[in-house]
């Protein structure tokens, strides 16, 4: 037998956009409601799938999927290209819309965040009033749909936003938590990935169940410090607090892919779409930087970044591809992909340096 899970005080929303930058196309678009949609690039190319709409996941379209692969299962699907300007725009205000609730708002990319809404006095106290109320504004001020999770920590607020996708909230009280992760199955963990998932069954580990029984010993010999986290979530305990943004050291963009790659062509075209968020989020804070830094994290969940100093700061987002370029084939490539991202450091105010004026013209 195990210990119950603990009562906690804490209320955590994950929210989460549903489909974001296609559900953001069909919005400006009416023609494009209700069709398979992909945004993405070049079907003919190399173009890697952005972002795939409702309608075309029944044919196992999914974001990270070569364009070709996702026009081979649905010919009928809709290529747009990405406008990552109106996306940061929609982004941003419903930002706002969060920091109404409260100030304790992480964003995780353009479309996720958690909300740390313990002891809120509003809507009764109650996070999943919260939860809806936050839905309802983002629908009537952007058009769009959002789902939310609601729990006492991070990864099961994260895990229910999942539950009633799309335009849904769902809810894991401290009650329900230990039956329901007793029989989610370990892939549905966040963080556990398809290669540590597969040593997992290979251990005979299948379901929460099964990863609470196991040892925490016996999980970070084959883990290291991850089975030590593995065997927290288990039992429910996630401890890892809402990090409000401060004052920029860094400026930085990164994406976790539904399925790893491998492929040189298809990891620099999204290393090259992070870059470019990156730089435009430093451009709209006027801000200049001098380190770009590029992040890699594997199969196992072990990561390895490369950085570089200029003597001069980067001029433009394309200027910062050469030394990307270097930077990653500086990376081993012992193991398949499941995340790329690229930061800016080594930050100056525009303002202070008037011969960089001119690249905010």
């Amino acid at each position: 037998m195990t210990a119950p899970i603990k009562p906690t005080s804490r209320k955590i929303i994950h929210l989460d956009m549903d489909a974001f930058y296609a559900s953001v196309e069909q919005r400006d678009f009416p023609e494009l409601r209700g069709k398979p949609l992909v945004v993405g690039g070049d079907p003919s190319g190399r173009g890697v799938v952005a972002a795939a709409s409702y309608e075309v996941r029944p044919f196992g379209v999914r974001s990270a999927m070569s364009c070709y692969e996702a026009r081979k299962r649905c010919p009928e699907v809709i290529f747009v290209r990405p406008r990552f300007e109106v996306y940061r725009s929609v982004s941003a205000d419903i930002r706002e819309i969060m920091r109404r609730l409260t100030p304790h708002v992480e964003p995780l990319s353009l479309d996720e965040a958690y909300l740390d809404v313990t002891g809120l006095p509003v809507h009764q106290g109650s996070a999943t009033l919260m939860a809806n109320w936050l839905r309802a504004q983002i629908l009537e001020h952007t058009g769009l749909t959002a789902s939310a999770g609601v729990s006492f920590n991070k990864m099961l607020a994260k895990i229910a936003s999942d539950l009633n996708k799309p335009n849904g909230t769902a809810i894991i009280t401290p009650a329900d938590a230990d039956a329901f992760i007793s029989t989610l199955p370990i892939e549905r963990f966040h963080g556990i990935g398809k290669a540590t998932a597969k040593r997992l069954h290979a251990m005979d580990i299948s379901t929460g169940a099964d990863l609470r029984r196991t040892p925490a010993a016996v999980l970070v010999q084959a883990f290291g410090k991850r089975g030590q986290f593995y065997h927290d979530i288990a039992h429910g305990r996630d401890e890892r607090p809402v990090k409000s943004e401060r004052q920029h050291k860094s400026v930085g963009s990164e994406t976790t892919f539904r399925d790893n790659l491998s492929m040189d062509d298809e990891l620099l075209t999204q290393i090259y779409e992070q870059n470019a968020d990156a730089f435009s989020q430093m451009h709209g804070k006027q801000l200049i930087a001098y380190t770009i830094t590029l992040k890699i994290k594997y199969a196992d969940f072990t990561q390895i970044t490369r950085s570089h100093t200029l003597a001069n700061a980067f001029v433009s987002a394309e200027s910062a591809h050469y030394w990307l370029d270097k930077l990653f084939l500086d990376i081993p490539r012992a193991l398949p992909i499941r995340l790329v991202g690229v930061t800016y450091s080594s930050l100056t105010p525009a303002t202070q340096l008037l011969p960089q004026l001119n690249l905010f013209e």
